[in-house]
């Protein structure tokens, strides 16, 4: 990311009031490569699935709840793996002969707004679903104001 880039940012300042941070979660994004460096795995859907209501869903066949690790602070959603053992080739269900299900490691990160909290989450069938709920307060909801 190039300076004339963020500087389009830096140009919308003077126009907008209370929008500072989020200005500053764009450079913070954008001017340290953050996505560009991302790779394209584990794939994912983001999904409404209500008026306030979002599930982020990531495809993790292979992992277990131990396998994976979900974290949220200061608007950063992550989820990543922990430690995978890769000497696992034997377990209790036989000798593993071809490994085709990847199980590496991966970290991916979602920045969510500041009104937006992270409900919970949960890995079943190969899909982790984490739910989140826009939390809309009074003094933005919308009201009629009276003319006196």
């Amino acid at each position: 990311m190039t300076s004339k880039d963020l500087s389009i940012f830096n140009s919308l300042r003077p126009f907008s009031i209370g929008f500072d941070d989020m200005f500053d979660q764009f450079e913070n994004m954008l001017g340290s490569g953050n996505l560009t460096m991302q790779s394209n795995y584990p794939p994912y859907n983001i999904r409404k699935t209500g008026k306030d209501k979002y599930s982020i869903e990531v495809a993790l066949a292979g992992f277990s709840k131990k396998d994976v690790e979900v974290e949220f602070e200061d608007n950063l959603l992550t989820v990543k793996t922990k430690q995978v053992n890769k000497s696992e080739d034997k377990n209790e269900d036989g000798e593993i002969l071809h490994k085709g299900i990847s199980q590496r490691q991966f970290v991916r990160s979602f920045t969510i707004a500041d009104d937006v909290k992270v409900d919970g989450a949960e890995l079943k069938d190969g899909l982790l679903t984490i739910e989140c709920e826009r939390i809309v307060p009074e003094y933005k909801k919308k009201k009629l104001i009276e003319i006196k």
